[in-house]
């Protein structure tokens, strides 16, 4: 079986190992605009040994944004400072991966280290249906079947301005009870038309997107997808649809699940604890037969490699982990005792 230390190929593309950095908020932009912050910190991910470095929830549109802070895709002009990221990221010896997004319901939420009143300071989300995620957030707007094709177009055109930014890893975000997220789960979604009731027609837009994206990202570079594989609430979504779905979602030419979880209500019980969304990865894995990522709570080098070698998932993605230690594969790599990517400038110290 590989080990976390191997290295991984999807489509023309390799992974030096099997770590990733999860796409996180920073919540630090002005008018979407990729800046030093986020140069510094994901190039630091890359020196720090990962194989793979993937840029947080980036909006398709201004009012896709989770916070007023959002980096942003929607336009050209936020081609050139992501270029600026994709270079130092590949040039310290990881793949550029990009994560992009539309908050649906919860955009124009305040930032989350931000206290006080009011929690929605920028504007009115949009959704499926005129559901708010909780009582104190705006109702959103419910979309039209031309707001939906509108928003599709926005993904490609995303996708398109990811390339020209220098990505190789293309993951649209479908989890947390954002907008993808939101048309799939039945607790968000009361549509009664081709969009809403049925597991078919509450993932049309997941695929619809993915169709919408898929001519525009080379056949080369892998397309992922990272689902809620669970709602963590009865009535909600579940596992075994996340397994239906990847099956889906593999037939459109999606090469592999990047598997979270909940996001859709805010009073679900979430069984938090080390690796505790692992089995969803595993799930996927084997039912859908489709390569997966792992991330949740994964932070021990020895946990890690575990669930690479006892194929439950093909990649572990760290968050937390990772801002507390950016050179934790390098770590990893000497606790494991595996060859360490260590920069020839960090060598007096390993």
């Amino acid at each position: 079986m590989p080990h976390l230390f191997e290295p991984l190929t999807i489509k023309g593309l390799t992974l030096r190992n099997r770590i990733g950095v999860s796409p996180m908020c920073m919540y630090s932009y002005t008018d979407g605009f990729s800046n030093d912050w986020q140069l510094i910190h994901l190039a630091a991910r890359a020196v720090g040994g990962a194989g793979l470095v993937i840029a947080e929830a980036t909006a398709v549109d201004p009012l896709g944004r989770i916070s007023p802070y959002d980096v942003g895709i929607w336009s050209d002009a936020h081609i050139e400072p992501l270029a600026r990221v994709t270079h130092a990221i590949k040039e310290n010896g990881a793949v550029a991966g990009i994560q992009i997004a539309h908050a649906g319901r919860k955009a124009g939420s305040k930032r989350p280290w931000e206290t006080g009143e009011p929690q929605r300071p920028g504007w009115q989300g949009v959704a499926p249906s005129p559901i708010a995620f909780n009582p104190e957030s705006l109702v959103p707007y419910e979309l039209s079947l031309k707001e939906i094709q509108n928003l599709q177009a926005a993904f490609r055109a995303g996708a398109e301005r990811a390339l020209a930014a220098g990505f190789e890893w293309l993951e649209l975000h479908a989890a947390h009870g954002y907008l993808i997220h939101s048309f799939y789960s039945p607790l968000s979604n009361q549509r009664k038309d081709e969009y809403g009731g049925s597991f078919e027609n509450r993932i049309r837009f997941l695929l619809e997107t993915v169709r919408a994206v898929r001519p525009v990202w080379p056949e080369r570079l892998p397309l992922t997808v990272r689902i809620s594989g669970t709602d963590w609430v009865e009535g909600g979504w579940n596992i075994e649809d996340s397994v239906e779905l990847a099956r889906h979602l593999k037939t459109e030419g999606v090469d592999l699940i990047d598997c979270s979880s909940g996001g859709s209500v805010p009073n679900a019980k979430v069984p938090v604890g080390a690796g505790y969304q692992v089995p969803i990865s595993e799930a996927v894995r084997h039912g859908a037969s489709i390569q997966t990522a792992a991330v949740g709570l994964i932070t021990a080098p020895e946990q890690a490699d575990e669930i690479i070698r006892n194929g439950r998932a093909d990649l572990v993605l760290l968050g937390r982990e990772m801002l507390r230690d950016p050179y934790w594969a390098l770590h990893a790599a000497q606790a494991l005792k595996q060859p360490a990517p260590v920069p020839p400038q960090y060598l007096r110290a390993f």
